[in-house]
């Protein structure tokens, strides 16, 4: 996408980029100035293709209502936060303090979106995480302005544990990078998992974002489990895949939640065939809402969308039932926290509303790699909550 660490983009026939440096006034809006939306994602590194995927969508959004929300332009101001946890404050300061944005998006790594939620909790400026599922953002850490589209880490992992015990598999290898997003999935899974009579035999960790995967894929021969649950994402999730393949395709099992192929169904080819996943979404779903946005996803960029494009998709629909209900005016923090508390909407995974710590309630799908394809097998979870242990929410 050529976007770089300061790019900003308008839509709508709004005015263009700022200077660099230039001082920056808020306007009074009469309702039908700007919205300026600051968007903290990841451009380059690993996580750069969800970064891409989630931005995709937010602009397809904004393009399918006419350029506008709640009858006002949409200016995008975007960072890229490189996956960098040191680097958070000094980028969410920049969108919040410095651009002053009216609402803020972001982001996709778990540290990096703990360090943005400290600042932006502290300023009030409403707040939709599309991707990182840390657990404190929506237990300890909840606040009135700040909403996730996605999923919790626990949560996502703890859909997968029932699925691996149904399919026969009681001695389990889990694997991950060790930061925050890999061992909460890890955790959510051995809480299902355990809970079910599965018993898990190691636990395996290695530095993010490291891709050398040799250590661990011989430390699972050796451990023999019946199956194998992995937490990668994007590039590092790619290389396991065909990795793990080349040492043990078709003698162990391979599962994870969904991250593990998601974006990369394509490029793993035949390594991937057989690899099973459980997440919130599946390309296949038949209801409407995914038939209508994968047509226009795939007319757009020429690509199907995945599941970080689902969630940077809805977290346009969540703030835009938000912006409806205060006819635009962000000034109303307040009102337009509580219309987007109490949304409720057919989004392209399915029925999707919230929990009282702003956390996705949701359906959890299995499915398996094959062609390149993930195939929906069925459904695991049926509108799975999350836990809110110490978030003081009403």
């Amino acid at each position: 996408m050529g976007l770089n660490r300061r790019t900003f983009v308008s839509l709508g026939g709004t005015a263009g980029a700022l200077a660099i440096g230039m001082p920056f006034v808020r306007p009074s809006y009469a309702q039908s100035g700007p919205l300026k939306l600051g968007v903290l994602l990841p451009y380059s590194g690993t996580y750069a293709p969800l970064g891409e995927a989630i931005t995709r969508a937010m602009e397809l959004y904004v393009k399918q209502q006419g350029g506008k929300l709640a009858g006002r332009d949409v200016t995008f101001v975007k960072l890229d936060d490189e996956s960098a946890p040191p680097k958070a404050t000094e980028l969410t300061t920049k969108l919040v303090q410095g651009e002053k944005v009216d609402v803020l998006f972001g982001t996709v790594h778990s540290g990096v979106a703990m360090a943005m939620v400290k600042i932006t909790k502290e300023d009030g400026v409403p707040t939709i995480i599309p991707n990182a599922g840390a657990d404190q953002i929506t237990r300890g850490m909840c606040a009135e302005n700040v909403f996730r589209t996605s999923f919790s880490n626990g949560q996502a992992g703890f859909a997968v544990g029932p699925a691996v015990l149904k399919a026969g598999h009681k001695k389990v290898v889990t694997a991950t990078w060790k930061y925050a997003a890999g061992e909460e999935s890890v955790a959510g899974f051995k809480r299902s998992f355990t809970k079910g009579g599965g018993e898990v035999l190691k636990d395996i960790t290695i530095p993010f974002p490291d891709v050398e995967f040799q250590s661990v894929l011989a430390e699972i021969s050796s451990l023999k489990p019946d199956a194998v649950y992995v937490f990668w994402a994007g590039g590092g999730a790619l290389k396991f895949i065909k990795d793990y393949a080349a040492a043990l395709g078709g003698k162990i099992p391979l599962w994870g939640p969904s991250f593990l192929t998601d974006g990369v169904e394509q490029a793993a080819g035949a390594a991937g065939d057989g690899v099973k996943t459980v997440g919130h979404y599946v390309e296949s779903l038949d209801n409407p809402e995914n038939k209508a946005f994968v047509k226009l996803f795939q007319d757009a960029h020429k690509i199907p969308p995945d599941v970080y494009a689902v969630q940077g998709w809805d977290s346009m629909q969540l703030l835009d039932i938000g912006l409806k209900a205060v006819g635009g005016d962000v000034s109303k923090r307040a009102q337009l926290n509580a219309a987007m508390a109490k949304a409720s909407f057919a989004s392209p995974r399915g029925p999707l509303r919230f929990s009282s710590s702003h956390n996705p309630i949701q359906n959890f799908y299995l499915r398996e790699l094959r062609g390149g394809v993930n195939n929906f097998q069925g459904i695991v979870e049926k509108e799975l909550s999350d836990d809110t242990t110490g978030c003081k929410l009403a």
